[in-house]
């Protein structure tokens, strides 16, 4: 038997909970994720001042509250609407998206300028992860077809690394070498860590060994 979570073409609507209306709401959620870059980089002081705290250590404090969620989430099993039935007994896409996400604010260098300026490689390495990966997703669901999804995936992240170019100053060197890593990090399909995790650790690890030269 194909394991669903490694089925490169599973149709993961039949998989989720909620049929099409929870998978649908999983894809609402996943590019709604497209907001963190603004919220963080723009209002995460105002945000994290609420709790007494700094903004690196609020994205701290919730990714490992959810962590602990998840732990807890894991070990009842429970699967909630938009999750896929296999998540009851592994690490779910949404503590693997939140865990990188966390990462990715924590450790890409920040520019020099405020509010979204200073996201010069948190913001494309997050939009990447949250607008790539449906449309590729969706692609291979529907279409079967990698190569279309690699192709349209590879169209979106150039769209975003070097929009964030001229919108915010990436550097230009960054966002052609490592748009490609946002798109690899889509096509892995393993149960050992989700593909919302390596969409966005890929692209972040080649910018830490990219820096250097930067």
């Amino acid at each position: 038997m194909v394991d669903q979570a490694s089925n490169l073409f599973v149709d993961h609507v039949e998989h989720s909970i909620g049929g099409m209306g929870g998978h649908a709401f999983r894809r609402v959620t996943h590019v709604s994720m497209a907001a963190i870059p603004y919220l963080y980089y723009v209002h995460g002081g105002s945000i994290s001042s609420y709790f007494s705290l700094q903004a690196r250590e609020f994205v701290s404090a919730i990714c490992i509250l959810i962590l602990i969620i998840e732990a807890v989430r894991l070990r009842a099993g429970i699967v909630i609407v938009g999750q896929r039935d296999y998540e009851s007994r592994q690490i779910s896409a949404l503590a693997w998206g939140t865990l990188a996400v966390a990462l990715a604010l924590l450790i890409a260098p920040e520019g020099d300028k405020g509010g979204m300026q200073a996201g010069i490689y948190g913001t494309p390495i997050i939009l990447g992860m949250t607008l790539v990966d449906p449309v590729m997703g969706e692609i291979k669901r529907v279409k079967q077809d990698l190569r279309a999804a690699v192709i349209a995936g590879m169209v979106i992240s150039y769209s975003v690394w070097l929009g964030c170019h001229f919108w915010i100053g990436t550097d230009i060197i960054a966002a052609v070498l490592l748009a490609p890593l946002t798109v690899l990090g889509e096509i892995p399909s393993t149960k050992l860590i989700d593909d919302n995790a390596t969409m966005v650790l890929l692209p972040l690890g080649g910018l830490v060994l990219l820096l250097p030269f930067l």
